[in-house]
């Protein structure tokens, strides 16, 4: 599958949007691809196309133990990404994740990354784990 300039360009305007939002955000590239850092730290890799894979996506960490159920509930969003999916991150296919949900990703995995005196303002309670909400839709 070829990379899609304009859908991916789309669904990058997305992901800045909500990243530039949280305090002490960059962005760099990062394996070619942007990259969203705090403290130096990446909380959030955008992937389009990466090696051939077919997925216009965000590459995220997530709270132990989202990654498999968000996979085993709702498949054609959620994905294990290579090299980082190991480590329990989650991919999230852009096409098919509103703006609110992906607003609530990124801000969970910003607040697994974050200095502590950058997240207090904008705390929000960490999702439980335990019973993870999972919201897929196709709007955007």
């Amino acid at each position: 599958m070829a990379k899609h300039p304009a859908l991916a360009e789309e669904h990058l305007h997305r992901v800045r949007n909500i990243c530039a939002s949280l305090p002490g955000t960059t962005e760099k590239l990062s394996h070619g691809e942007p990259s969203f850092f705090t403290a130096k730290k990446v909380y959030a890799m955008f992937a389009n196309n990466h090696h051939n894979d077919g997925h216009i996506a965000i590459w995220l960490p997530a709270p132990p133990g989202l990654q498999a159920h968000l996979i085993a509930t709702a498949p054609r969003t959620y994905f294990k990404p290579p090299y980082v999916g190991v480590r329990g991150w989650i991919g999230i296919e852009l096409a098919s994740i509103n703006n609110e949900d992906l607003a609530h990703h990124i801000l969970t995995a910003w607040q697994l990354t974050a200095p502590k005196k950058l997240i207090a303002p904008h705390s929000r309670p960490m999702p439980k784990h335990d019973k993870p909400a999972v919201k897929a839709s196709n709007k955007h």
